[in-house]
């Protein structure tokens, strides 16, 4: 997706976007295991794929770190891989909704609105740090739609939490990891769309004599 901005691709990330990469990851390695163990108690797929999404960005935030010191085209390489990540998560988590479908199990759900608040006010926290790096290139775009979309995850599971203690069923569990899955496979593709873009023109640069910041 291109950016929103009007100005050109910056060569460099901002700076403070290191320190705040460096946040978000500890903040993500913590959630995960925190909501691991809550997911494996409650028995919720919603709470068990949000973990697994704290995993996951806690390894894209690991491979921002590494090339955040390289020009365009490695970070557009990086972005890439976070974006096939992304919509690969997405898929992983549509399979285990259908597998729990043909189980039939209900998950418990005061664990899992308790754990969702307390993962919503950590992804909102980190959300609210990296705000400024949404309209960067396409590796800071990416960082900012993870945090962005686990905090609306976050909200999704305290919702189906309600609604499984409404409802005595399952489904709204299940319901909310079919959309977590969802967000997770668009926002892959559309960080995939921008990596596209900014390796075609890093390239672009090179083959024109340009800096050797951007190969």
């Amino acid at each position: 997706m291109p950016c929103s901005c009007s100005g050109p691709e910056p060569r460099f990330p901002a700076p403070g976007f290191r320190r705040a990469l460096w946040i978000a990851l500890w903040v993500n390695l913590i959630m995960f295991f925190v909501e691991g163990v809550a997911s494996l108690q409650s028995g919720s797929v919603s709470l068990m794929a949000d973990a697994i999404d704290f995993f996951g960005d806690s390894a894209n935030y690991i491979l921002s770190l590494s090339v955040l010191s390289l020009g365009m085209l490695w970070r557009g390489r990086a972005a890439m891989i976070k974006g096939i990540t992304m919509a690969v998560f997405g898929t992983v988590v549509w399979a285990r909704a259908l597998w729990v479908v043909e189980q039939g199990t209900t998950p418990e759900p005061f664990t899992m609105g308790t754990i969702g608040l307390l993962a919503l006010i950590a992804n909102v926290g980190v959300a609210f740090i990296l705000f400024r790096f949404r309209d960067g290139d396409s590796d800071m775009r990416s960082v900012w739609l993870c945090s962005r979309n686990d905090a609306i995850s976050n909200l999704a599971v305290m919702a189906a939490a309600l609604g499984v203690f409404g409802t005595g069923s399952a489904w709204p569990d299940l319901a909310v990891a079919a959309i977590m899955g969802t967000l997770a496979i668009t926002a892959g593709i559309s960080v995939v769309l921008h990596a596209r873009q900014d390796i075609g023109d890093a390239k672009q640069a090179s083959a024109g004599g340009a800096s050797p910041e951007v190969r």
